[in-house]
């Protein structure tokens, strides 16, 4: 197994000011799996659902190789649902509604051919339960990357800390890096993040781009600038799949190399905002990623000569 993916299987609803839906499929380890599989085929998930959960589109996961054997469905519950509501200024949103359902009782079991996997992608869950997929690994991934926000640092912080030991990259948004460092210059907040544990910070800025830091060194990634933006639910997560997608096909897990998984991993948060839900990301071409790459290498690329 090349990817394990943790992480939420669910249900959202979601109302920007370009139009609503009504239930569709969301969750972290949905955006992250579909992102990844245009990376490496070999990819496992674990969650839970609950028995109305809809089959076409764990049918759809399989189609693209992503393996479902450590997928929960419990028989008589209902799966995650959120429902949300966005802004003209998409980077705000407010939660209309809450279900845990299948999620108030999750606990993570790692199926066997899942145990030896090179990478490990962490969802945003509960830190414990993060922290208890770890300990059910044969031996310690390639790579730890985490996910996490701002409700767990609220709930659950003393959790939130021994799971930051444990992991290599964490990927969080500029306002969790200010609220878990209590720091306002990220420069400053990510040296305070990373001596809590983590070798390399992600710091995303939605359409602002996205910050790779480690203690030596920084990089920054723009956003494309983009004609019509939907819907941004999932694009962080989406950007944590092409990420650690273009790293676990590579197998080179350098700073230098992570530098271009930002940019494949903003390349894929791109498409996700494109239309509502995972539904971009469900129709990609090869030849599409591979235009979008190169509209990111034109954007950055100049040639100056100093006097």
């Amino acid at each position: 197994m090349s990817i394990l993916v943790v992480g939420t299987v669910a249900f959202d609803a979601i109302e920007t000011p370009f139009g609503k839906t009504d239930k569709i499929v969301g969750g972290a380890a949905s955006y992250i799996s579909l992102s990844a599989s245009y990376f490496t085929k070999e990819i496992g998930l674990v969650s839970v659902v609950g028995d109305d959960f809809p089959a076409d589109f764990k049918q759809l996961l399989e189609k693209k190789s992503i393996n479902l054997s450590g997928l929960q469905v419990k028989q008589g519950q209902k799966s995650f649902y959120w429902k949300g509501k966005y802004h003209t200024d998409l980077n705000q949103r407010d939660t209309l509604d809450t279900q845990l359902n299948v999620l108030s009782d999750f606990d993570p079991i790692v199926p066997e051919q899942y145990k030896n996997a090179e990478f490990l992608m962490l969802g945003n869950l509960m830190p414990s339960l993060q922290r208890k997929v770890i300990a059910q690994m044969q031996k310690r991934p390639k790579l730890i990357v985490m996910d996490t926000m701002n409700f767990w640092m609220e709930i659950a912080m003393d959790d939130l800390l021994l799971t930051l030991k444990e992991v290599d990259v964490l990927t969080i948004n500029d306002a969790e890096a200010r609220q878990l460092s209590n720091e306002y210059s990220l420069v400053k907040a990510a040296q305070k993040i990373l001596q809590m544990g983590p070798k390399v910070l992600v710091i995303k800025k939605g359409e602002h781009g996205a910050l790779l830091f480690n203690r030596e060194q920084v990089f920054f990634a723009p956003a494309l600038p983009l004609e019509d933006v939907f819907d941004p639910t999932g694009a962080g997560d989406t950007f944590a799949g092409g990420f650690i997608g273009y790293l676990a096909q590579t197998k080179d897990i350098s700073f230098e190399n992570m530098k271009r998984g930002i940019i494949f991993g903003s390349a894929m948060a791109s498409f996700c905002v494109e239309k509502f839900g995972t539904e971009k990301l469900q129709e990609l071409k090869d030849t599409e990623i591979n235009e979008r790459i190169q509209e990111f290498v034109d954007l950055v690329q100049f040639d100056i000569s100093l006097v």
